[in-house]
């Protein structure tokens, strides 16, 4: 189990980190925005950008990778809105906003640095590229458009969906994976001093996202009677979207490559993304969103170290 904490154990202490000198004032959580920024607009891109310019375009685009991790995302955005929409009975936007926490993984702040530590800088990149595509081209639109959607169902979705599509076209990240393509496409490669001065910005993205994480984690609270949709959307993330992957992986989409059918476990086994309360404060859901990524992103130091342990003594299970 001390393999297991190696890796672990090291992403949690910086989340700790970011926690402790944010709650003791040494930082206030206005610089948790100022370094997620940082991370998102420079330090991530750059780390796209080298993970994607270095390869062929064969080694980088997976379509059995893509087709299993859309599908999974769409399964499980399925069941968590069908629970709350029919099974609560809540609002379009509360049941879009649950469906967004069990569906989005923080695949950059949190999941990189897992797969860089377990698969690699190769695997943790290649998968975060790919991984970004699904999410930001289908997933968010997609959630945003349903939360929009109140409950006689006469939202303006479509402006949501373009809204985000055109969001879609100013990230940074999607731009990075545009131009580390085609440098790839050209068989360029780049002058020394900037190579290196790109690696310098990409080698920051790891220990800063996640003290980002723990510096936004101050003074989270969950609303009254929200638990059981605390609870549900916990398991949901941490549970069923690892396990609707793993069922994907057995019996519908062969992905190749044992790395990167790992990479995927992972992935949809990661708390949900950092932004999630900020999404759903445009509906007042920002309380409910706040708690589920405080429980969730603790709870999967557990459920993150029981998978790892599985995939490092699963006898082959999975490659």
């Amino acid at each position: 189990m001390l393999d297991i904490l190696a890796i672990t154990g090291p992403i949690y202490l910086c989340i700790l980190a970011g926690y402790a000198t944010t709650r003791a004032g040494l930082f206030a959580p206005a610089d948790m925005r100022v370094f997620g920024k940082f991370v998102i607009n420079l330090a991530l891109p750059a780390l796209l950008f080298n993970a994607l310019s270095q390869r062929t375009v064969a080694e980088i685009f997976n379509g059995p990778y893509l087709l299993a991790y859309t599908l999974a995302n769409l399964a499980v955005l399925t069941i968590g809105f069908v629970w709350m929409r029919f099974g609560q009975r809540s609002s379009m936007s509360l049941a879009g906003t649950v469906a967004m926490g069990m569906t989005c993984p923080n695949s950059g702040f949190v999941g990189y640095p897992v797969a860089l530590l377990t698969l690699g800088a190769s695997t943790a990149g290649v998968s975060l590229a790919l991984n970004m595509v699904v999410e930001n081209l289908l997933i968010i639109p997609l959630l945003l458009a349903l939360t929009d959607l109140d409950g006689d169902g006469q939202g303006d979705w479509r402006r949501s969906v373009a809204q985000a599509l055109k969001g879609v076209l100013r990230n940074p990240m999607i731009i990075a994976i545009v131009a580390g393509t085609l440098v790839s496409l050209a068989g360029l490669a780049l002058p020394s001093a900037l190579s290196r001065t790109v690696t310098l910005f990409a080698q920051a993205s790891g220990a800063l996202s996640l003290f980002v994480i723990g510096g936004s984690l101050v003074g989270l609270k969950a609303p009254s009677g929200t638990g059981g949709q605390i609870v549900g959307i916990a398991l949901g993330k941490l549970v069923l979207h690892p396990l609707l992957m793993l069922g994907l992986l057995w019996w519908v989409v062969p992905v190749a490559d044992p790395a990167l059918r790992q990479a995927l476990v992972l992935t949809c086994a990661l708390p949900m993304f950092g932004i999630y309360a900020i999404l759903a404060q445009r509906h007042g859901h920002a309380g409910l969103a706040s708690a589920a990524l405080l429980v969730t992103t603790l709870a999967a130091f557990f459920s993150l170290s029981g998978l790892l342990w599985l995939l490092q003594h699963g006898s082959g299970w999975l490659g």
